[in-house]
């Protein structure tokens, strides 16, 4: 049985909104969405052996310094 699903709006700078648009583009042959393809990233993402709040406020804290 699918688990329910939530929506939630994002904004995000418009290189990642670019890259994003590619892989949609180049995944034309399973008419994938944008919504499809942050989920399936954020699914690899969350299941990868990762301490991921940990990751998460580290790319925080460099992308605010201006670092990435």
């Amino acid at each position: 049985m699918k688990e329910p699903k939530t929506s939630f709006g994002i904004r995000t700078d418009e290189d990642l909104a670019k890259n994003l648009d590619k892989i949609v583009e180049e995944s034309d042959d399973l008419n994938v969405s944008r919504s499809e393809a942050v989920e399936s990233i954020l699914m690899a993402y969350f299941k990868s052996d990762t301490d991921h709040v940990k990751k998460v406020r580290e790319l925080v804290i460099r992308k605010r310094k201006g670092k990435i």
